[in-house]
Order: C-alpha cells, then structure tokens, then sequence
C-alpha cells in the first residue's frame, strides 16, 4: 500500500510537473508564433504600422509597439484601473483603488473575460502576451509594480466606448463614506490617471460635410488642443479585415479614435448625464443590513477587501467592508441616506464594441 501511494504520488507530481512546463512552452510558443506572424514598420515620424496575419497578430504587435514607445504610461494605467494604485503612491490612493473595486473585483473581472466571446478572449491574450513578451525581451526595464499582466486587466480598462466614465465618482465621498474610525486627516487624491502630467485638458470634434471641403472627402476632427503624448498615433491591419488608423490610448488595444477606408469615429467628453445616483432607505437589524425597494426589503450586498498601501519602504493593509444595492456601489452619503451610483458598466460590451468599430465598414 504504501508502495502504490509513493507511485501515485510521483506520479501526480510528474503530471502537475509536465502541465507546469506545458503551460510556459504554450505561452512561449503563442509568443513566437505571433512574432513569426507579426511586422512593425515604423514611418519617418516614428508612427508603428503594424501588420499581422490576424486580427490577435495585430494587438500583440500594438501593445509591443506601445510598450517600446512608453510602457511607464501603460503600466501606469493599468495599476490605477486595477485598483493597486496606493502600492506605489502611498496611502492617499486608497480610495481611488477602493473605487476600482466598488465597481469590480479582481475575481468580477476574471469571470467577465472567462465568459466573453471567443474571439474577444483571443486578443485579450494577445494584449497579454504582446506586453510580457516585450518584458521579456527587455530585462532593462523595470517595472514599477505589475511584472505580468493578464489578460482579465482590460475588462477593468474599457473606457472609450459605453463603458461609464468612473473618474465622475468623487473619491473624496468615497472616503467620508468608508473612512469610519480612522485618520480623518488623510488627503485622498482624486485618483485620475492623469495626475501630474500636465497634459492640456478638455475635449470637442467636428464633423464636417464633403460639401465644405476642398477634396470633397468628409472630415473628423478631434481634440486638436491635445498635446502629442496623451495618446500614441497608430496603424493597424491584419489579413481579417482590419485597416485602422488612428490614436490608441495607452495600454488599451482598439484604436480609440480614427478610421478605416470606409468609416471614421471620434469621442468627446461631455457633462452629459449618464451616471444616476440613488438613495437608499438603510434598515438594520441585529446582524443583517437592508435596503428599501417598493414594499420589500433586500439585503445590502456586502464584501470584504483588503488593499495594501505603501508606507516608507514597506506595504502595509486596510482592509474595508464595501456595500452595493442592485443600483450599484454605494459611494457616499446625503445625509442619512447611503446613496449608490449606476454607471453604465458593461465591460464586455465596451470592448466589443470598441474593437469591432475599427471594421465597420
């Protein structure tokens, strides 16, 4: 007996051991497979046009090209959208990471790309692999926080398409909300991506008529008031369709605002009303806490975080209850009314939409 459990157990270390290996030569083998299939031409201006034999080939070679451009401002993006921003900037950022997570969890984000579309599936893996490819081909560049990326992080960074814009939620209420019992003289920051960059800010296009162009061609025009580093200007085409052309925001893998040769899209940022806020009438009993919806009472639902936060030159924790109704997180208070706000958070859709754009046609 004790012969045959020995034999089981090198037998099941032997397996795990060949899936381990497996599992790095299929991630190797993605990795050359895309660079085989996979070309960068860079014009005299430095823009990358990027060809790949499919629409995956393409995104690798975008968060390549992206990576080799800036890759500070695409991890930078993703460790404020995943919500690990105080592990580099201290305990100020807290509550713009517990803003992440009110809208979605690290386990939320892993279920929304594990059951997206296949095809959708596909180039958030080649997002993946086209940055820790380039990671590992370029063992100078350290980065600040994230050594791997994954390809759930989009789901958490689909801005640019319905997703909601969640910079609108005040991190300050968030704070006066969920900052019960401690220093009330911490300062949150406003958690914005673009802190300290001194990039210009606003936003406006125009459409303009064939009828009142000298080429006859009808025109977009876009934020002409950017500067040149808030977003990278690019060139993507696979052998599935795809001919884009335009500005991507870093770190993301559609072309966020340009054209096709049949189409063109832009975005401009708008006070337009799209978030809705509710208060909720709170009831609490012994051990349980409700909320008011017509005549029925529903439980709040409630979750646990712990987020780390750096302090000198260690990390340490703080570990918070977050509360959600059915409307959405609650994110403040107006007077005895705990108030949750409704984004339109869809993440899955945001991306579909954002990448199927670039080949309308």
């Amino acid at each position: 007996m004790n012969k045959i459990g020995l034999l089981l157990l090198l037998l099941v270390l032997s397996c795990a051991d060949k899936n381990s290996k497996s599992d790095t030569l299929t991630e190797q083998a993605r990795w050359q497979q895309h660079s085989k299939d996979t070309e960068i031409i860079r014009d005299d201006f430095g823009v990358p046009h990027i060809y790949g034999k499919t629409d995956a080939d393409a995104v690798f070679g975008l968060l390549y090209a992206q990576c080799e451009d800036d890759f500070n401002r695409v991890e930078r993006n993703y460790i404020w959208a995943i919500g690990r921003l105080a592990e580099v900037e201290g305990e100020s950022a807290l509550y713009s990471d517990l803003r992440a997570n009110l809208y979605m969890t690290k386990a939320e984000a892993i279920h929304y790309y594990d059951t997206s579309p296949e095809w959708l599936q596909k180039l958030c893996i080649a997002f993946a692999d086209g940055i820790n490819y380039y990671l590992e081909t370029h063992p100078e560049v350290t980065p600040k926080l994230i050594t791997r990326f994954e390809p759930w992080m989009p789901m958490y960074f689909s801005e640019g398409s319905i997703g909601g814009d969640i910079e609108r939620v005040s991190t300050s209420k968030i704070k006066a909300f969920y900052n019960i019992n401690t220093d009330q003289r911490l300062v949150a920051h406003d958690g914005l991506i673009r802190l300290k960059d001194d990039e210009p800010r606003g936003s406006n296009g125009f459409a303009i008529s064939g009828k009142r162009t000298k080429s006859g061609n009808a025109m977009l025009l876009i934020n002409p008031h950017t500067s040149f580093f808030f977003r990278g200007e690019v060139h993507m085409v696979s052998e599935e369709g795809l001919n884009a052309y335009g500005a991507v925001t870093w770190g993301q893998f559609f072309v966020y605002q340009g054209f096709n040769d049949k189409t063109g899209w832009m975005h401009t940022s708008t006070g337009t009303d799209i978030i809705d806020e509710f208060e909720e009438d709170i009831v609490k009993t012994e051990g349980s806490t409700s909320y008011k919806y017509g005549e029925t009472l529903r439980p709040i639902d409630s979750l646990p975080i712990t987020l780390q936060y750096k302090d000198t030159d260690s990390l340490k924790d703080k570990t918070f209850m977050m509360y959600r109704s059915h409307h959405g997180p609650i994110t403040h208070k107006n007077n005895d009314k705990w108030v949750s706000t409704a984004l339109m958070w869809s993440p899955v859709k945001a991306l579909e939409q954002s990448f199927t754009r670039t080949k309308k046609i």
